[in-house]
């Protein structure tokens, strides 16, 4: 398994072990997205959807923004992206910096869309101070805080969620044949 350094992605091979994710410090999940609620309106959800791709290839650009990484995500009638930040400061600055795309794209949004009921947009903002996290990655390539961080071998005193959030747990536990149930005794 590859120790990946913040927000570079491995080559999308699949880690075969449990692995975890870890981060250092506080960090931020920014969940952001789209619903289509009037379909045939494309000329109002269309710019709104083509607005996000521009965005996120301007983040990608810049390693100093403060954006570890990024996942898109779509679904009936949704778009979505869920974005992992150093911190809620680096966010802020980057949506309310003029000289970026988001200002711009914020004021097409409510000057042609907002309010009309065509296009629904929504953001969530999480800030995650020290371990209060947890994780799992069972056959996957890296992916979410695992991409954004570092992964590391869920073994041990990462073996549960309960053990990776630093809760006491009982003992229904993978066993050694890979099967959910009591451990052995």
């Amino acid at each position: 398994m590859t120790d990946s350094s913040h927000g570079t992605p491995d080559d999308g091979r699949i880690h075969a072990e449990r692995t975890t994710a870890q981060l250092d410090g506080e960090f931020v999940v920014f969940v952001i997205g789209m619903r289509l609620n009037c379909l045939w309106k494309v000329h109002k959800w269309l710019p709104v959807a083509a607005a996000m791709p521009r965005m996120l290839r301007e983040l990608d650009a810049d390693p100093e923004s403060g954006l570890l990484h990024h996942e898109s995500l779509f679904g009936w009638r949704l778009l979505v992206s869920v974005q992992y930040w150093d911190s809620f400061e680096e966010l802020r600055a980057y949506a309310r910096d003029l000289d970026r795309k988001h200002v711009p794209a914020w004021a097409s949004y409510n000057e042609s869309s907002a309010s009309t009921g065509d296009v629904g947009i929504f953001h969530e903002t999480y800030v995650v101070e020290g371990d209060d996290y947890e994780s799992l990655y069972s056959d996957m390539p890296q992916f979410g805080l695992g991409a954004a961080g570092r992964l590391r071998r869920a073994d041990d005193e990462a073996e549960t969620a309960g053990k990776r959030l630093g809760v006491a747990d009982d003992d229904l536990l993978v066993g050694d044949d890979g099967r959910v149930g009591q451990r052995d005794r």
